[in-house]
């Protein structure tokens, strides 16, 4: 097990929010952050101790950045694998450049939780006009087009309410490879942040509800008002799943509630992610220190939560509205620090805070 003590380097790919989070937290442990990113106003660059302006595929920027950290990880699943490969011949890359690799694709994503027992929807690969046949005949519609790789916020994909839908949706997708995933009639989203340290210790933050607009990720609850089995159900697939890629660092894992009472995993995520926002100011460490101490081979924090949370992200204009949000009691006002307020853009987000077991419904 390596260890970066304080004073070392923590490298991140990529300068988003969630890179920015990620350095805030590390500072907060004595550690130092590099960013690389290939923007040059990368609200991530406003936080860290140094950072690099390069495309993903330039291997000398990446060699030189590799020779200045400690250990590399990142914010986003899409790196490209050519760049987790580079570095990870410099120095440990953690998660581990198989676990994205086989994350960056739906196919195989889902392929791997299938194998291991997990339940997931039913999904079928699509990449020639003979498996868009063979998806319909075993998928079917209503059905959810997806392209298998680098889709997020309801990007790349098309609903498909009628067999002779499919075939235009492709074409509109370009005809690159992707999966046809069954509708699911669920009752609700559900969300889970696991960590897994390099000594093999799993710490599970609460399981959340997730509500969407527009498919993006409108509000986190926290914790989800759910049965004591399918909160252990939850902790279970995700510990499967970190156990199954030796994984060291956070992971999402989003789950679809059926009627039933039964989980369904739709996503998952190697890294720190949104419906884990909360946990900044509901928990004593958060999931940023979390994935920060276990890529940096600390001991992992201890992940209860001490206050019920509702977490709301600010989209586009809404974050003009940062002076009345800073006002209010028993809030919390993240401003990622972005430019442009584009529609739909996720440019900051608040946390409401609640005495345990006492978060209003909504």
């Amino acid at each position: 097990m390596s260890v970066v003590p304080p004073g070392g380097t923590i490298g991140i790919l990529g300068g988003g929010q969630l890179g920015r989070m990620l350095a805030m937290a590390a500072a907060r442990l004595g550690l130092k952050c590099a960013i690389y990113a290939p923007e040059k106003d990368a609200p991530a660059f406003q936080v860290c101790d140094s950072h690099v302006v390069a495309p993903y595929g330039d291997h000398e920027a990446l060699v030189a950045f590799a020779r200045g950290v400690d250990v590399v990880t990142y914010e986003f699943e899409n790196v490209p694998g050519d760049a987790a490969s580079v570095l990870s011949g410099l120095k440990s890359v953690r998660p581990s450049p198989r676990a994205l690799s086989v994350i960056q694709d739906r196919f195989q994503e889902k392929s791997f939780a299938r194998e291991r027992g997990i339940a997931t929807t039913p999904f079928a690969l699509i990449d020639s006009d003979a498996s868009l046949l063979a998806a319909l005949k075993s998928v079917g519609t209503p059905s959810v087009l997806k392209t298998a790789r680098l889709g997020y916020d309801g990007k790349g994909q098309k609903m498909v309410r009628a067999n002779d839908q499919l075939a235009p949706a492709w074409d509109e997708l370009n005809r690159v490879p992707c999966i046809l995933e069954g509708f699911v009639d669920f009752t609700r989203e559900l969300s889970v942040m696991a960590a897994r340290g390099q000594n093999g210790q799993v710490a599970c933050f609460d399981l959340v509800e997730n509500r969407h607009e527009n498919h993006i990720l409108r509000t986190t609850l926290a914790p989800a008002k759910a049965s004591q089995r399918v909160k252990a159900d939850a902790a279970r697939i995700a510990t499967d799943l970190l156990e199954a890629f030796d994984y060291v660092g956070v992971m999402a894992v989003e789950m679809f509630e059926t009627r039933d009472g039964r989980l369904l995993v739709n996503e998952i995520a190697p890294r720190v992610h949104n419906s884990g926002h909360w946990t900044i100011d509901g928990c004593v460490v958060s999931q940023f220190e979390q994935h920060i101490r276990a890529v940096a081979g600390w001991p992992l924090g201890d992940p209860s939560r001490h206050s019920d949370a509702v977490m709301t992200n600010l989209l586009g204009v809404e974050i003009d509205a940062w002076r009345a949000a800073a006002a209010e009691p028993n809030t919390a006002l993240h401003h990622y620090g972005k430019g442009e307020a584009r529609p739909g853009r996720k440019m900051g987000h608040v946390t409401r805070l609640y005495p345990l077991g006492l978060r209003p419904d909504g």
